[in-house]
């Protein structure tokens, strides 16, 4: 049964998580957090982990959650091979369907990139991507991220800003700071 749930899960996700990994946290965050697969917490180290390993935070989401879901819904799942089973299904379900949108959308996007109905679409489009983008910035401001004592706070809130800065203004690589950020938490926490 919760290989089903997975499938209709990610299914979803693949269809209507437009706007790519940013933009649709609030939707990944929704179900699988929503299903109890994961708490609250194991979202959001996934979401870092997912900044510092190669792929799509969908695509890895995916990976990590099909290999974990089945030992959580049920100990007699908990062996590797259900979740490696369970990782295979949530991945393919995720990329299958945006992939043949992709296919699909971009071959009539290039028949009819001239038409004004089509740029009117892509004009309406880009706010709401960066108003989903926003949505996951406020999705990730929690206390899971940024402790619940003032003194958790005011330091998560520093080192937020501190990254900020530096990849915005310094232009410093954002892996660098990933880095840098990383041993700061180490250092203070």
């Amino acid at each position: 049964m919760i290989y089903l749930k997975l499938i209709w899960g990610y299914l979803r996700i693949g269809l209507f998580g437009f706007g790519g990994g940013y933009a649709m946290l609030a939707l990944i965050e929704r179900i699988i957090v929503g299903n109890g697969w994961i708490t609250e917490t194991m979202f959001t180290d996934i979401v870092a982990i997912s900044q510092m390993t190669p792929g799509p935070i969908g695509i890895n989401s995916a990976t990590y959650i099909g290999y974990v879901a089945p030992g959580v819904s049920s100990p007699s799942l908990s062996a590797p091979i259900w979740g490696i089973l369970g990782s295979i299904l949530c991945t393919l379900v995720v990329v299958v369907p945006s992939y043949i949108l992709t296919l699909y959308m971009s071959h009539l996007i290039q028949r009819h990139r001239d038409s004004t109905i089509v740029k009117g679409i892509f004009s309406g489009l880009r706010p709401v991507v960066v108003g989903m983008i926003a949505s996951a910035a406020l999705l990730l401001m929690n206390e899971a991220n940024f402790g619940s004592q003032t003194q958790e706070i005011v330091v998560s809130v520093l080192i937020c800003l501190g990254a900020f800065a530096g990849v915005y203004w310094l232009k410093i690589h954002p892996i660098l700071i990933i880095i840098l950020s990383g041993i700061a938490g180490f250092l203070i926490y």
